[in-house]
């Protein structure tokens, strides 16, 4: 990852609105700050959760709260649980993801 253009800041998370976010078989609740060339996002995942898609955009993402369940396009399952994260590059891993207890992320990418 190559950050560029994002001078020192910072994000005070509880006063960005969150939107809801339509996916899948669910829904998320994410707050999203851009800056420079990077995007954050604080992403909270409602139980039962099942992404309807393959994402190939590169992430560092460290779960916050709950457990969150990646699946690589070659089959692979990786169950996260708050305090772990997963890094992939930009067409490294496509992956989709899943939370039957429901789960809070912090990602940037």
């Amino acid at each position: 990852m190559n950050i560029s253009g994002v001078p020192f800041s910072t994000t005070d998370w509880g006063g960005i609105e969150p939107v809801e976010v339509r996916r899948g078989s669910g829904a998320t609740f994410e707050r999203t700050v851009e800056r420079g060339n990077i995007r954050l996002r604080i992403i909270e995942y409602h139980p039962g959760f099942e992404s309807g898609h393959w994402c190939e955009r590169g992430h560092v993402a460290f779960v916050l709260t709950g457990s969150l369940t990646v699946e690589l396009k070659d089959g692979r399952t990786f169950t996260l649980m708050s305090g772990m994260s997963f890094q992939v590059a930009n067409g490294d891993g496509w992956h989709r993801v899943t939370s039957q207890e429901g789960a809070s992320i912090f990602v940037v990418d």
